[in-house]
C-alpha cells in the first residue's frame, strides 16, 4: 500500500473524533475565525443528519441556510424537501426537474422551511486541507455517523 494513502486513512478517525467533540454552533453563531477548508456536520440533538465538504467553509454554510439560496447551493435543504414531500426520485427531464419542483407550491414551502430548520441546527466542522482527505473523511464520517441525508449513489 502507498505510504501516503496509509497516512490519509490513519488520519480519518482522529479528525472524526475532533469533529464530534467540537462544541456545536449554529449558522448565526459562527465564530469570526474558522477554517476555510474541511468538512462540516449538521445535527439535531444527538442525531447527525448531513456531512459536507468544502474549500470555502463560511460561504458554503451560508449557501445551506439563507432564504435566497437556490437548489444548487442549498442541497441539504433540497434533500429534506424531497423527503418531506415524497418527491424523492431525481428526474433528468423537464417533468420532475429541480426547477419544476421549486415551482410547485408545496415543494417550494418545504424547501423554504428546510432552510430555516438547517439554520437552527447544531453545526460542527473540522479543518482538512487535502482534497483527497476531505473526500475520504466525508464518506468515512457519513458512514460511521449514519447521516441519513447523505448518499453516495450514482445518478
Amino acid at each position: 500500500m502507498d505510504p501516503d494513502f496509509a497516512k490519509r486513512i490513519e488520519s480519518l478517525e482522529p479528525k472524526l473524533q475532533a469533529l464530534v467533540r467540537m462544541k456545536p454552533v449554529t449558522y448565526t453563531t459562527l465564530p469570526r475565525t474558522m477554517p476555510a477548508c474541511g468538512i462540516y456536520l449538521f445535527s439535531e440533538g444527538i442525531e447527525h443528519l448531513y456531512i459536507g465538504r468544502t474549500n470555502r467553509m463560511r460561504q458554503r454554510l451560508r449557501g445551506h441556510c439563507v432564504m435566497s439560496a437556490n437548489h444548487y447551493s442549498a442541497t441539504f435543504a433540497f434533500r429534506i424537501a424531497r423527503r418531506t414531500t415524497g418527491r424523492t426520485q431525481a428526474s433528468y427531464t423537464k417533468a420532475g426537474s429541480r426547477p419544476e419542483l421549486l415551482n410547485d407550491a408545496a415543494f417550494g414551502l418545504a424547501f423554504r422551511d428546510a432552510k430555516c430548520r438547517i439554520a437552527l441546527m447544531d453545526l460542527r466542522y473540522v479543518e482538512e486541507l487535502d482534497s483527497t482527505c476531505q473526500a475520504l473523511l466525508e464518506i468515512y464520517t457519513a458512514t460511521v455517523l449514519k447521516t441519513r441525508y447523505n448518499d453516495f449513489e450514482n445518478h
